[in-house]
This record gives C-alpha cells, structure tokens and sequence, in this order.
C-alpha cells in the first residue's frame, strides 16, 4: 500500500540530504526518466516538470516522521533541507524494494545547482521531439534563464552520460 512511499524513503536513504524542494523535483523525475521505478506524474509548470503526487508525498513522510524537512533563510530566500529520520529507515526494514542502484547517479545530481537540473529535466522532458526542435523548445520556456550554449551543452553531455 505504501510502496511509492518506501521508494521515496529508498531515495532519501541513498543520500544524506537534498536541499531544495526544486531540487528534490528535479532529482526524481530525472530518476523516474532513466528508468528508475517512480510512479509519480509529471506535467511542465514553471520550474519545469513538476509533480503534485511528489509534493504530497513527500508532505506525507514528514507528517510521518520518516522525513525531516528543515525551513532555512539564506541570503534573501528560504530553502527546505531535506533528510531521512529513524523513524524513516525503520520504515524501510519492512519493505523488501528491489531498486537499481541509484546512489551514484543521487550523488552526481546533488553535487550540481537545482537550476542546472531544471535544464536537464526540461530537456528531458521534450526529449520525444528532434534534438533542434527540443532545444528550440527548451530556450523559448527558459527564455528568461538565459542558459549559455556552455550549459546547454554541459546538460546534453550529462544526459548522455546517465542515460547509457
């Protein structure tokens, strides 16, 4: 009944924490494009491909206990941080999930700027569209992000790498 929950949880357990509730969007729904098993829907919205299924779950596992969601002011913005509990990884004793290893992709996600994984999420959100067409649609919705052609490329090369 809680599978999608545990695998959140798997998530979380697979790193020490994610900063960013954009971030945290990004990170799953590039997972979930690789092939990783993560039922939420997506559709585009501003910051790019986005999930409400994802929004309240993760609301839910904090209500829970199982996430810890911290609220930090930095410099003029609030973030949210977020890390598995105790209670979370006594969670995950009762589960048998049997995922494909995702640390070092969680890793590499985390080590890059949540505006880098909005281009990366976007991209692959139109990646059923040619490769002009998908970044002539890319540079029209991220217009006002101004992403260099340094980026984009850094993005695609990215994209590549974790997709083989």
């Amino acid at each position: 009944m809680l599978t999608d929950h545990a695998k959140l949880v798997t998530f979380f357990s697979e790193c020490e924490e994610v900063i960013g509730r954009k971030k945290l969007q990004k990170m799953i729904y590039i997972l979930k494009k690789c092939g990783y098993p993560f039922e939420e829907r997506y559709q585009f919205h501003f910051y790019g491909p986005y999930s409400e299924e994802l929004t309240l779950r993760v609301e839910e596992l904090c209500n829970l206990g199982f996430l810890q969601e911290t609220w930090e002011k930095k410099s003029g913005y609030h973030q949210y941080r977020y890390e598995l509990t105790g209670d979370g990884e006594e969670f995950l004793e009762h589960y048998n999930l049997e995922l494909p290893p995702m640390k070092e992709l969680i890793e590499q996600m985390n080590g890059y700027s949540s505006r880098f994984l909005e281009l990366v999420s976007t991209m692959m959100y139109f990646d059923t569209f040619p490769k002009e067409e998908m970044l002539e649609k890319v540079k029209t919705v991220k217009s006002s992000l101004n992403y260099t052609d340094e980026e984009i490329k850094e993005a695609s090369e990215f994209i590549e790498k974790i997709k083989h």
